[in-house]
């Protein structure tokens, strides 16, 4: 199940579970579409992998299978491509 998680770990961005633009990674990092292309370079700063669209959850599922509200930000959030 994915976590869904709140906000972009780099702009701290708010990240809905309805957000279009919310990416994500093989390990469910979560950035925003405008970091990942224009500072990251669809590159994951955490493992090096790429990145996908998060999946939309309905909303009938919201309720037994909330989003996280646990907020992730990554400092100095650049493209380091760590492996």
């Amino acid at each position: 199940m994915l976590e869904l998680r709140p906000n972009c770990e780099c702009c701290d961005k708010d990240l809905p579970p309805t957000a279009t633009d919310a990416m994500i990674c093989t390990y469910e990092c979560t950035f925003c579409r405008d970091c990942v292309e224009n500072r990251l370079g669809g590159i994951c700063p955490n493992c090096g992998g790429n990145f996908a669209p998060r999946p939309i959850r309905p909303a009938n599922r919201l309720i037994k299978d909330p989003p996280s509200t646990k907020r992730v930000l990554k400092a100095n959030c650049v493209k380091d491509n760590a492996a």
